[in-house]
């Protein structure tokens, strides 16, 4: 049986460069790691957003991964953080998979939790008239706020200048599902009976605890479950990281080669 292959799913506003680290680590623990980058997220940060970017759909994004991991021999086990998380529970529903991880991952239509932490984080962005049909991207104050805290000054600073454009409709998709005539956020978790490790800090303002939880009550298989004390939504750094990657190595265990 051969390893599976890490397909790892960015945020919004991100790129695969968040998955760095952990594409290094398990590669060489002889994983093959895919870590595409979603429509429109493979440019200069310094670039203007593209036309049409505004109005990008949650759709795009799935359908665009499904054909990626279509294109994959063997198992595949769907890694993501923040909304990659939660696309990765859309196309599981969709396509053959071997288990799941969900890393700080944002809500479906059926595990929001409403929270003043994510209004606040996000006020910077959604208090703009017409952000709903726009291009959008956080300001620094409101990201080290919300999305950065806990993170060291410098590496905050780095990994905010990498943040790209992303879609106002994705947002508005994502936090008014019940506005969404497409239904883009809901998933049939019957079909999500596989194994799962979901991990998130506890102390995350963007994506609270409470939709990881959410979503692990939702989920049919085997759940494996870690809640990181004094931790904010971005895990990619110093022995945060190296946590995460100690518990995704574990888990990954079940399904090494007898």
């Amino acid at each position: 049986m051969l390893k599976p292959t890490l397909f790892c799913i960015h945020g919004y506003w991100a790129t695969p460069a968040t998955f760095t680290g952990l594409k290094t680590r398990f590669e060489a623990a002889g994983y093959r790691v895919v870590t595409p980058a979603l429509p429109f997220h493979d440019r200069d940060p310094a670039l203007p957003p593209p036309p049409g970017l505004g109005a990008v759909t949650i759709e795009d994004y799935a359908g665009f991964l499904a054909a990626e991991i279509a294109q994959i021999a063997g198992p595949v086990i769907l890694v993501g953080h923040s909304m990659g998380g939660m696309l990765a529970q859309i196309v599981a529903a969709r396509v053959a998979h071997a288990g799941l991880v969900l890393l700080s991952t944002a809500a479906t239509a059926s595990t929001a939790v409403p929270a003043l932490n994510t209004i606040r984080t996000m006020a910077g962005v959604v208090l703009k008239w017409g952000w709903w049909a726009e291009p959008t991207r956080i300001d620094y104050d409101h990201w080290r706020w919300g999305i950065g805290n806990g993170v060291p000054e410098a590496i905050a600073r780095a990994e905010y200048a990498a943040l790209v454009w992303d879609s106002g409709r994705v947002m508005a998709e994502m936090t008014l599902p019940g506005l969404s005539t497409t239904g883009a956020t809901k998933v049939d978790y019957s079909k999500l009976d596989k194994p799962a490790l979901v991990i998130v800090g506890a102390d995350d303002r963007t994506t609270v605890p409470g939709i990881s939880r959410a979503t692990a009550r939702k989920l049919k298989g085997t759940i494996d479950y870690h809640e990181i004390a004094d931790c904010g939504h971005w895990l990619f750094w110093g022995e945060t990281e190296v946590r995460v990657g100690d518990w995704i190595a574990e888990w990954l265990g079940q399904f090494d080669p007898a």
